[in-house]
């Protein structure tokens, strides 16, 4: 469990502003060919082999992006689901009934939430009016005086006769239609009504109210569904994305909403996804299945330059920090290989995690000692590109709100391009037979890292823009049906292992600059 006074992370964000670019070029496919065990880091030979098939796409590309009223000012939504219920606990579909309460320990989930809030400012909150997440909103609230606005359009999912059933209740009496709610639950219909489709109806019509009212920063606290669609639908993602963007027990998303200076639709970003009040590597299942599949997607820790020679510059004592922790939170899982960016600092906290690895059974983590096989891929090297920007600030410690505007087409391009044949050749590592329970660990600058998880949820470069990571962070993404089907993100810009070095996920009451 982590500390309970440690703040969720945010910091400034980073905006990659959309752009109409070309057409996407596929490229040819990177294989790897060097395997050892060694906990030396090693080149891997990256020649091109045509593509063979592309049954790794995982749904139909996304090509439309939401459309809300303009912004006159930013603002942050922050996203809770709240902590674990009776029926949670009892394996009972809720839906949006309202016979189950918290249970002791989601009552002691929305207090670790409350702590790691603590600091944090919120100008108004929205809550469910379901006991579950109204009790977590309480709690959460706390002592601040602001109002707590009940939206009825906020409840969970409505799954009509389903509600009240356990599992396997559910799988008995309904039986196909039980099995079409778990396998494509898009199309599922029950009484006459499509709850994925109702639900996205109604998580729009949410939007519309959160983003009129006048305030700056937004809690909104609700269940696990509503808020995927709530995401989904910020982002511009359809029906396809249920159950791809998990919200665990008080699980926290944030949004970050941007006027354009021209007005129209704001930007929008994924400030991050699903930070948990326990570690988000554990146990629990990836949309209620069991993955033995794994990618995680690890920012390098900062660094002693501050510009485009980021990446190959040791890291600072902070970025030794935020290595150490990165490596100490992943203790939990066993590595099978870790993959980095040939430069300085991804090659330093690549190392430390594969020292830390390999003393597991020292640490008292393991019975056994394990062998963690070190690799560079010259794809997850953005390094030259970043170079020929016309942009000074790329480290991980100064992306600053819209730093990519007027970032050159063509170079975007290669990021994309680049991240593309990195991605195919993690998934290439990620199907080796040999490894049942096969977990990758990548490590690279943000840029690639956003890169490589647009290609995992199939989006185009466009959205590259709506996604932040920040320097320490870690993304998980799982793969319940293998490495050839649809990856289930875990969490995104985890970041609360950092501890005292999180910066809280709210902007600042006042500036910084005023005396």
């Amino acid at each position: 469990m982590l500390s309970a006074g440690a703040p969720l992370a945010g910091g400034n964000n980073l905006f990659l502003h959309r752009n109409n670019f070309q057409s996407f070029k596929p490229t040819a496919t990177t294989s790897f060919t060097f395997r050892s065990i060694s906990s030396t880091l090693k080149e891997l030979d990256t020649s091109s082999s045509p593509a063979t098939n592309d049954d790794r796409k995982l749904s139909p590309t996304v090509t439309g992006t939401a459309s809300f009223p303009p912004l006159k000012v930013a603002k942050r939504v922050v996203l809770v689901r709240h902590g674990q219920s009776t029926w949670n606990a009892e394996g009972r579909i809720q839906g949006s009934s309202d016979f189950s309460f918290l249970t002791q320990k989601g009552e002691a989930q929305a207090e670790t939430s409350r702590q790691m809030l603590i600091d944090d400012s919120f100008d108004i909150c929205f809550s469910s009016p379901l006991k579950r997440s109204k009790r977590t909103a309480d709690v959460i609230w706390d002592s601040r005086k602001a109002e707590i606005l009940t939206d009825y359009d906020l409840r969970e999912i409505d799954l009509y006769s389903f509600q009240g059933l356990l599992k396997h209740e559910g799988i008995e009496k309904y039986g196909p239609a039980f099995r079409q709610w778990q396998k494509d639950a898009p199309n599922f219909n029950i009484d006459g009504h499509y709850p994925v489709r109702e639900l996205w109806d109604r998580a729009s019509s949410c939007w519309k109210k959160i983003l009129a009212h006048d305030s700056g920063s937004v809690l909104v606290v609700a269940h696990n569904a509503v808020n995927q669609a709530l995401v989904a639908t910020a982002m511009g993602f359809g029906t396809e994305y249920f159950r791809v963007l998990l919200q665990s027990n008080c699980g926290v998303s944030v949004l970050d909403f941007v006027p354009r200076p021209d007005g129209g639709s704001p930007y929008i970003c994924l400030n991050r996804l699903n930070q948990t009040p326990s570690s988000p590597i554990g146990g629990g299942s990836s949309a209620g299945r069991k993955a033995s599949k794994r990618i995680v997607l690890v920012c390098h820790g900062l660094t002693e330059a501050s510009n485009a020679d980021a990446s190959d510059t040791s890291m600072n004592m902070l970025g030794t920090i935020q290595s150490q922790k990165t490596a100490e939170l992943l203790l939990d899982l066993n590595v099978r290989s870790i993959i980095s960016s040939p430069r300085i600092a991804p090659t330093e906290t690549a190392n430390a995690i594969a020292r830390v690895q390999e003393a597991a059974d020292c640490l008292g983590a393991d019975c056994v000692p394990r062998y963690v096989e070190t690799k560079q891929l010259k794809d997850l090297d953005v390094h030259d590109i970043l170079n020929r920007s016309k942009k000074e600030l790329v480290n991980a410690s100064s992306l600053q709100s819209g730093w990519v505007n007027g970032f050159e087409d063509e170079l975007l391009t290669e990021i994309w391009d680049r991240s593309r044949a990195a991605w195919k050749s993690l998934l290439d590592e990620l199907s080796n037979e040999s490894e049942p329970n096969n977990i990758v660990v990548t490590v690279g600058h943000p840029i690639i890292n956003i890169g490589l998880l647009t290609h995992c949820l199939n989006l185009t470069k466009d959205w590259i823009g709506s996604f932040h990571l920040d320097a320490g962070s870690i993304t998980v993404i799982d793969f319940p049906d293998g490495p050839f089907g649809r990856g289930v993100v875990r969490c995104i810009n985890y970041s609360a292992h950092l501890g005292r070095w999180s910066i809280p996920i709210t902007r600042p009451t006042q500036s910084d600059e005023e005396f």
